[in-house]
């Protein structure tokens, strides 16, 4: 069961349990313990019934972190698991911050690489003084003190936590408490343990944003320009006046858009489509995708910036042209929304000091003080309720939380006394809101006469996500933003003479990371181009990868265990009867090493994705389960994608707008999915993400391997692919 709370309802409910106990960090960032109502960071929660309560930092999508990072607590705790429950952590940047990020949210894969340690060790320092307090309670040694199913217990002596709480709560723990052996693991490790928030999704319990409905509440939403970059210049709502259930239209302060408000959702969507607008598109995206394509690929004859330290044009082009044979090829990649399944919303109300926004919030550290300047308040003033959201894909963390913005807008513009739930409808999201980039490759390689690479020459040209946000001096250095690039600038494949260039298309399209972020084409490209040269020279395309990773440091060698585990249980040396094929792919994303092999099928002329054989090294894997469904769902979406969505624009307009034109991936599509994960002692990384990358490149290397066909853009049902 999910317990819902904020930073005053915990603190209240602290001080209701008089031997509450609560673990974390303190001001100075120090493991400690306190009482009922310490200002604390707490991790760890025990109640005067004893029971534990993991306050989770990192909010749920469907990744896994409420089961994540509960396990990590209970292993230490050695807790009975169906009893242990969990909550999320309140917003606050200074305690509750993304040990990767310096601000407090959720995203690249991240939530479990940097709590892992962490939450670890205030599970241990909990243990540590728990048993300590046991102790001093029954006058014995603690040595003799042992934890079991959350009970203590020395001799005939025995207790539940919440009975020696009060005690522990005056012990400092250890600067660094011990956590367990591997060998001792219980949890970790654990195949079968059920997820956390699994019951809750199951009977309609769980709460998610759209779920959220306070006294008082208006409905709004946001009428945005039909082009990127468009001003509103004026607007008629006298239609819209008839619509029941209508309250008012106004002008947003930023000509961004014009807020409707009205009593439900149905009444605001009826008003938005009676109301006139008049917009300036003289600042606007007026092209079409044809004539985008076009200038990214002009883009790429000469790069803007070299990506890479060891970039020589010249000599890899000498190189090239010297080779007894190339090979050549361009890549396109269309706009790509997030479409998660439940579309954006937020509710923002009063409270006695400020507001309260209750959101499905991915990231805590830009939401907090993007509504606080809008409402005039200081960043504590406004709580954060977080409760479950239905997806992200990347879209719910933004430069500019644009949801929660507008809400916070249509909140002040409408005297700032009134609840507001701010809804998108599908229909904004997928017209309006923010894209995968549009990207194109330009790929030469030169084979010299052994069949070996000679000279890589890779081109990129895409609009940076980076630029002209707050994240920029993060992630753009001379002049490339890495997000651009990443997974080939820094491939741990042996490429000699390899040079990448870089070019920024400018658009006033609204860009952002979306599942994998950079991966999503740079590993379509580099996969599918090291297929064609092994196939030019002659080559297996799994021996071919093997020997390019054969220099021996310990990225190459995970992703040779990746790539040979894939291997061998796809059956990938074994004979396929007429019509089919099998294509692979391998990529590192995020920490985590990832190969996948796809067998298709050829029917009539249509293709069937029959399997996925996955290998996966993310390190100890924490929850083998959520792994297995993060693998599985990552490469639906990367499949969904790869088949048949794109954003296209005509004269600037976006011509798609819901699921019927931008179509997901259907359970008829879904193949089946077989994945392996491998054992490690190492730290964990991330599984969110990686499991996309590879999944679009593996299809169409199948798709060649079966038809002969080779596709180098995407969307593959738009270029020459019918799929069964």
């Amino acid at each position: 069961m999910t317990i819902q709370t904020n930073r005053r309802n915990f603190l209240k409910g602290s001080a209701a349990a008089a031997t509450a106990l609560v673990i974390g960090l303190n001001s100075r960032g120090v493991l400690a313990a306190g009482s009922s109502g310490a200002q604390l960071n707490p991790f760890v929660k025990i109640g005067s019934d004893g029971t534990l309560t993991v306050v989770v930092k990192h909010f749920e999508m469907g990744q896994g972190t409420t089961t994540g990072l509960t396990t990590l607590i209970a292993e230490e705790l050695d807790v009975d698991w169906d009893s242990v429950k969990h909550e999320f952590a309140p917003a606050d940047g200074k305690k509750y911050a993304n040990l990767l990020f310096g601000a407090q949210g959720t995203g690249g894969s991240t939530a479990m690489a940097n709590s892992y340690k962490q939450y670890r060790q205030a599970g241990a320092a909990a243990r540590e003084i728990l048993i300590q307090a046991a102790a001093q309670k029954w006058n014995v040694d603690p040595e003799t003190v042992t934890i079991e199913s959350g009970i203590l217990t020395s001799g005939d002596k025995k207790a539940h936590f919440g009975e020696v709480a009060e005690i522990a709560s005056t012990i400092e723990p250890s600067k660094e408490p011990r956590i367990k052996g591997n060998a001792d693991l219980k949890l970790i490790g654990n195949p079968n343990l059920s997820r956390k928030d699994g019951y809750g999704k199951t009977n309609g319990s769980a709460q998610f944003a759209m779920d959220v409905k306070v006294p008082g509440m208006v409905y709004a939403a946001v009428i945005h320009s039909p082009k990127f970059g468009g001003k509103l210049t004026s607007f008629d709502a006298a239609e819209a006046k008839s619509v029941a259930g209508f309250i008012d239209a106004k002008a947003m302060p930023n000509n961004a858009g014009i807020v409707v408000y009205g009593k439900n959702t149905w009444a605001i969507k009826q008003a938005k489509d009676a109301i006139v607008a008049e917009w300036d598109f003289t600042q606007a995206e007026t092209r079409s995708s044809d004539i985008m394509i076009a200038e990214h690929l002009k883009l790429l004859e000469e790069p803007q910036y070299s990506a890479t330290k060891t970039t020589d044009f010249k000599a890899t082009t000498a190189a090239i042209d010297s080779s007894e044979q190339s090979v050549e090829a361009e890549f396109v990649f269309p706009f790509l929304a997030h479409a998660p399944m439940e579309p954006l919303n937020c509710v923002i109300e009063p409270t006695e000091t400020g507001v309260r926004v209750h959101d499905g919030c991915q990231f805590p550290g830009l939401t907090q003080p993007t509504v606080a300047a809008i409402t005039g308040l200081k960043p504590e003033q406004v709580e954060i309720n977080t409760v479950f959201a239905g997806g992200s894909f990347g879209r719910r963390a933004n430069p500019t939380s644009d949801y929660q913005a507008e809400a916070a807008m249509a909140f002040a513009m409408l005297g700032g006394k009134t609840p507001i739930k701010m809804v998108w409808m599908r229909e904004d999201d997928i017209q309006g809101g923010y894209f995968r980039p549009m990207a194109a490759h330009r790929v030469k390689v030169g084979i010299d006469d052994k069949g070996k690479i000679a000279g890589w020459d890779h081109r990129i040209a895409a609009k940076s996500i980076m630029k002209g946000t707050a994240l920029e001096s993060f992630a753009v250095h001379d002049g490339v933003d890495h997000s651009s690039v990443e997974g080939i600038s820094d491939t741990h494949y042996g490429i000699p003479g390899f040079s990448l260039g870089l070019s920024d298309f400018v658009s006033p399209v609204s860009v952002l990371w979306w599942r994998s972020v950079g991966h999503t084409h740079t590993a379509f490209a580099l996969e599918s181009a090291i297929d064609m040269v092994a196939e030019k020279a002659g080559r297996d395309p799994v021996e071919f990868r093997l020997e390019l990773l054969a220099g021996g440091d310990a990225d190459q060698q995970r992703l040779s265990d990746v790539l040979k585990l894939a291997a061998e249980k796809s059956g990938w040396d074994d004979p396929l009867p007429e019509g089919r094929g099998r294509g692979v792919a391998l990529h590192k994303s995020f920490g985590s090493y990832v190969a996948e092999v796809i067998e298709v099928s050829l029917n009539d002329g249509a293709i069937k994705i029959e399997k996925v054989t996955c290998a996966v090294d993310c390190g100890i894997p924490v929850n083998p389960d959520v792994i297995k469904a993060q693998m599985e769902g990552g490469i639906g979406y990367g499949l969904g994608a790869a088949m048949r969505n794109q954003i296209t624009f005509t004269d600037g307009l976006v011509d798609q707008d819901n699921f019927p034109t931008y179509e997901p991936i259907r359970m008829s599509d879904m193949p089946d999915i077989d994945v392996h994960i491998v054992p490690s002692t190492i730290a964990p990384t991330g599984v969110g993400e990686p499991g996309t990358p590879p999944s679009a490149p593996a299809l169409a290397n199948a798709i060649k391997a079966a038809t002969g066909l080779r596709v180098t853009r995407l969307p593959l049902a738009e270029n020459g692919v019918e799929f069964a």
